[in-house]
């Protein structure tokens, strides 16, 4: 059962690095989680975010965030909700098909058979 992360969005943002001090490099990055089996593809409602600098190629933790950055975060965060995905593929259909024809088949031996 593979994992697997799609990006949500990728928002640059104005506040200053704590680490190089520069003001243009961070970069805030939302992805969702997806769990696709042989029967089915779903995205959770797991999201994980990850803050970076480009120009001192860092990745910024939270326990070295400011409070400006904190409020960008959170407002962030807001707006990037996850997408509720549940795509059933052929495997299941078939599967699905193949147990009703069974119980069909039985429940129509049973009425033949009384």
């Amino acid at each position: 059962m593979p994992e697997t992360f799609i990006t949500l969005s990728e928002i640059p943002l104005k506040n200053n690095c704590p680490v190089c001090f520069n003001n243009e490099g961070l970069c805030l990055t939302f992805k969702q989680k997806i769990i696709e089996t042989s029967f089915y593809k779903n995205a959770t409602t797991n999201v994980s975010n990850t803050l970076t600098c480009s120009k001192c190629e860092s990745t910024i933790y939270p326990v070295q965030w400011t409070e400006d950055i904190e409020r960008v975060f959170d407002y962030h965060k807001k707006l990037n909700t996850p997408d509720k995905v549940l795509n059933y593929k052929n495997p299941f259909w078939i599967a699905l098909a193949f147990i009703i024809i069974i119980i069909i088949a039985i429940s129509a031996y049973f009425s033949l058979k009384n």
